[in-house]
C-alpha cells in the first residue's frame, strides 16, 4: 500500500485560528457558530462572486437568513460578546457584503432601537425586526459630511404641529434601495442638537438611489437618500435620540463589529492564499515548497492572529461592560490596518488569478478598503486613541 494521500485541509492549523480562540466559546456557542459556518458554506460562499460581479443584493436570501435566528445575538439570545464577533467574522469569511448587510440591519439599525427607542417602541417594533420581516437601514453619513458628521449634520429636522419635517440627503446607506425602514439623524433646528427617526420608506418625500461604479461591496445596495418635506409623527421620534452623544452609543457598539470584519476579511484570505500555494504547481512542484511563498504565509497569519487577538480581548471587556470607546477605536485602526496587508500579500501570492473574481482574492482584496474606511476612518481612530493617551485633542 502507497502513503496516504496529503490531505492539506485537516491540517491542525489550515483555518488560521493559529491559538485555537474558538476554543474558548462554550460548547452550546461553538456548535451554533459551527453550523452558521456550515450554511455559509453552502448557501453564501459559492455565490459571493457571481452577486459581486453583477453588482446586486440578492434579497431572496433574507428569508434563508431569518430562519438562523442570530440577530441580536448578545442583548436578545444571550449569547458572549466572543460568540457575536466570530460569528460577524465567519459571516465575513463567507462573503464581505453579506457580513456589511447584516451589520447595517443587525448591528447599526437593530442597535439604534435597542439603544435609542422608548420600550413602547421597541415593543413595537422590534419583534419585526428580529425576524428580518422588516428590514433596516441606517441613515448617519451625509453627501457633504462623514468624519466630521458629528458637528457638521445638514439634515435638518424641524417640529409641525403634532409632528416633524425632514429635509436633506444621505450618503452611502446601505440596505435603503430595498429596506422597510431607516433611522434618520437629523439635526432639529430649534436646539441644534442631533436627533433620530424612525422613517418608513415609503413616505411620500423619500427617495433612495442605488450608488453605481463601487470597486468595493459591490453586492451591497449602498444608496443616496434624498429627504424632501417628508412628513412623520412625534411618535416616530426615537425618544433616545437627543445628541450626537447618543448617536454613539450605538457607533461604539458598531466599531467592533467593523474590527471583527478586518478579522474575517484576514480569515478568508488566508484560507484562498493558503490553498492556492498548496494546491497551485510551479516549476513541478507546490508553490507552497518556496520559501518565499511560505514567509508571505506566514505573515498573513501573523496579522490575522494579531488581529484575532486583540478582538478577543475586547470581547471579554464588552462582556464585562469595560469596553471604552478609545480601545474600539485602537482596534478599529489596527485591524484594519493589519487587512490591507493581508489582502495584499495574499493576492500577490495568486499572481494574475489574484485579479480575477473567479479565485475569489480579488473580491476580498477589493472589499478590504470599504471595511477599511467605513465606522471611522483609519486615521480618526488613531487620533481618537491618541487623544487617550496623551490627553490632547489632535482634532476639533
Amino acid at each position: 500500500m502507497g502513503a496516504p494521500a496529503f490531505d492539506a485541509d485537516n491540517l491542525p492549523y489550515a483555518d488560521g485560528d493559529f491559538y485555537f480562540f474558538e476554543q474558548m466559546l462554550d460548547p452550546k456557542e461553538r456548535n451554533r457558530l459551527h453550523e452558521v459556518r456550515e450554511w455559509l458554506a453552502q448557501e453564501v460562499r459559492p455565490h459571493a462572486a457571481h452577486w459581486w460581479n453583477v453588482g446586486a443584493f440578492p434579497t431572496e436570501l433574507i428569508p434563508r437568513i431569518a430562519e438562523l435566528d442570530i440577530v441580536s445575538p448578545v442583548k436578545r439570545l444571550g449569547y458572549s460578546n466572543l460568540f457575536a464577533g466570530l460569528l460577524h467574522a465567519e459571516f465575513t469569511r463567507a462573503d464581505t457584503s453579506i457580513a456589511t448587510f447584516m451589520g447595517v440591519h443587525d448591528g447599526l439599525f437593530t442597535g439604534s432601537i435597542e439603544t435609542l427607542a422608548s420600550p413602547e417602541q421597541q415593543a413595537e417594533w422590534l419583534p419585526d425586526i428580529y425576524a428580518m420581516k422588516k428590514i433596516g437601514a441606517f441613515g448617519l453619513t451625509e453627501p457633504l459630511g462623514g468624519s466630521d458628521v458629528a458637528g457638521g449634520t445638514r439634515t435638518t429636522a424641524e417640529r409641525s404641529g403634532d409632528g416633524w419635517v425632514l429635509n436633506g440627503a444621505k450618503r452611502w446607506i446601505g440596505n435603503a434601495t430595498f429596506s422597510d425602514w431607516v433611522v434618520i439623524f437629523a439635526r432639529d433646528v430649534a436646539d441644534n442638537q442631533v436627533k433620530g427617526f424612525m422613517v418608513d420608506t415609503s413616505l411620500p418625500g423619500y427617495k433612495a438611489t442605488k450608488i453605481e461604479n463601487k470597486t468595493a461591496l459591490r453586492t451591497v445596495e449602498n444608496a443616496d437618500i434624498v429627504l424632501e418635506n417628508l412628513q412623520i409623527s412625534d411618535y416616530y421620534r426615537l425618544t433616545g435620540a437627543n445628541s450626537f452623544k447618543d448617536t454613539n452609543k450605538v457607533l461604539r457598539i458598531t466599531r467592533l463589529s467593523v474590527a471583527w470584519q478586518a478579522v474575517g476579511q484576514q480569515l478568508a484570505a488566508f484560507d484562498v492564499a493558503r490553498r492556492y500555494a498548496v494546491e497551485r504547481q510551479q516549476f513541478g512542484r507546490p508553490l507552497a515548497s518556496f520559501q518565499l511563498i511560505q514567509q508571505q504565509l506566514v505573515e498573513m497569519l501573523g496579522n490575522t492572529v494579531s488581529s484575532l487577538g486583540m478582538m478577543v480581548r475586547l470581547a471579554q471587556l464588552a462582556d464585562d461592560g469595560g469596553a471604552r470607546d478609545e480601545q474600539s477605536a485602537l482596534a478599529k485602526a489596527f485591524t484594519t490596518a493589519r487587512m490591507r496587508e493581508t489582502v495584499a500579500l495574499g493576492r500577490s501570492i495568486l499572481g494574475g488569478n489574484g485579479i480575477v473574481t473567479d479565485y475569489e482574492m480579488a473580491k476580498i482584496f477589493a472589499d478590504a478598503e470599504a471595511v477599511y474606511s467605513y465606522e471611522g476612518t483609519y486615521e480618526i481612530n488613531t487620533l481618537v486613541t491618541g487623544r487617550a493617551i496623551t490627553g490632547i485633542a489632535a482634532f476639533v
